[in-house]
């Protein structure tokens, strides 16, 4: 079990850092980072000297962070609350999460239309998030208003963590998807104009990262059909710290 478990982090770390390079995340990461950090890109541009403007960003970037990261949190604690007061259904719900899991793997590869999937959704970005507070708040509607956008690959990692056996492993498991949207978030911010030197020449990539997206989503809905994550645990136990599996 402690394997499947190292299997079930690696997969929502790598969730998070796909939600973050999907097609409707990463082409607004410049306009988040202005929002957040009370600057315009101009300024965020500016050369190194100005200390205040990049301590201003990282700060409320972190603040940002924060915010999503506790909404995400506290999702995967209600899915695994679900799940136990389900428990004995749960071989049913990880039947049906795994079959819902790969639809919507299909769907995002482009190789499956659902229209429930398919309403276009904007999020208008205006003003300034308005110090510290003001960005944590943003992060907390950004964790709230992106569910559309980010939601298949968000709505597979709580299917997994309402089949964890703890509220710890549904925490754990959303707090590494948090982690793989935060760490390059963060160093968006800290790199901003590598960033965008890096994000001139990945856009041409961005229907690839869907159909990736599409397919990791797919493995994952086989993984819940077939509870199969042990396949992989011998190779996640070499890249595991040994803290990790105090908190499994």
């Amino acid at each position: 079990m402690a394997g499947a478990a190292q299997v079930s982090i690696l997969v929502a770390t790598g969730a998070g850092l796909l939600s973050f390079l999907s097609p409707c995340v990463l082409p607004l990461i410049p306009s988040y980072l202005a929002l957040v950090g009370g600057l315009s890109l101009d300024e965020i541009q500016g050369p190194v000297s100005h200390t205040t403007h990049r301590r201003h960003l990282l700060l409320r970037s972190l603040a940002f962070i924060t915010g999503f990261s506790a909404i995400f949190i506290a999702f995967g604690a209600s899915a695994t609350a679900l799940g136990q007061l389900l428990f004995d259904y749960q071989l049913v719900i990880r039947r049906v999460g795994g079959v819902l899991v790969v639809l919507f793997g299909l769907h995002i590869a482009g190789w499956l239309a659902l229209p429930f999937l398919m309403r276009e959704r904007h999020v208008e970005l205006t003003g300034r998030a308005g110090g510290t507070l003001g960005a944590f708040l943003v992060g907390v509607t950004f964790a709230a208003g992106w569910i559309p956008c980010v939601g298949p690959i968000l709505g597979s990692i709580l299917l997994m963590a309402g089949t964890s056996q703890t509220a710890g492993q549904g925490i754990l498991l959303l707090a590494a998807y948090s982690a793989g949207l935060a760490v390059p978030f963060f160093l968006s911010a800290l790199l901003f104009s590598r960033f965008l030197r890096f994000f001139n020449r990945f856009k041409r990539f961005l229907p690839w990262v869907s159909r990736m997206s599409g397919v990791f989503l797919i493995l994952v809905g086989f993984l819940l059909l077939t509870d199969y994550f042990t396949l992989l645990s011998a190779f996640a136990l070499r890249f595991t710290p040994e803290w990790l599996f105090r908190l499994l």
